[in-house]
């Protein structure tokens, strides 16, 4: 078995073949619908603008989804809103989440902005992101909007 970790992968959606959207877009289901126990529509049209970019960690290719994935969306105002980041319940606390944020940072242009789920706002922190607004609720969950210049 190799030591080295899993690479960082990416793509938009145009790119991604069948399976590996699938895999991504399970992920997204494991842990925001049925683990945070939350009915929503993930499936919100912004995965298929063609300037969105997936990026994921695949550590087990042939696992039903893959390990970690997160969103990058281009907003009107210019801004790059990072999103849908997720890591699968048996690949966590291994930094995956960390890897991928940090690869987002460095390979986008800022500002930066998220929702961040409002328990998550410390670990946002690390990464110089700061509150920029009330906490509002989305499908039921707290959320902080945040944002780094």
């Amino acid at each position: 078995m190799s030591t080295e970790p899993a690479p960082i992968q990416r793509a938009r959606f145009s790119e991604l073949d069948g399976r590996t959207i699938y895999r991504i877009l399970r992920l997204r289901q494991e842990v925001f619908a049925v683990e945070q126990d939350c009915a929503y529509l993930d499936l919100d049209g912004r995965d298929l603008e063609p300037a969105t970019v997936h990026v994921w960690i695949d550590e087990q290719p042939e696992a039903p989804a893959v390990s970690a994935c997160l969103r990058l969306l281009s907003d009107p105002d210019g801004a790059t809103q990072i999103g849908r980041i997720v890591t699968s319940a048996t690949a966590r606390r291994r930094g995956l989440g960390r890897r991928l944020m940090t690869h987002a940072l460095e390979t986008t242009g800022s500002p930066w902005v998220l929702k961040a789920q409002s328990r998550l706002t410390g670990w946002y922190t690390v990464f110089g992101f700061r509150a920029a607004g009330p906490e509002f609720i989305e499908d039921g969950i707290p959320h902080t909007p945040m944002r780094r210049s």
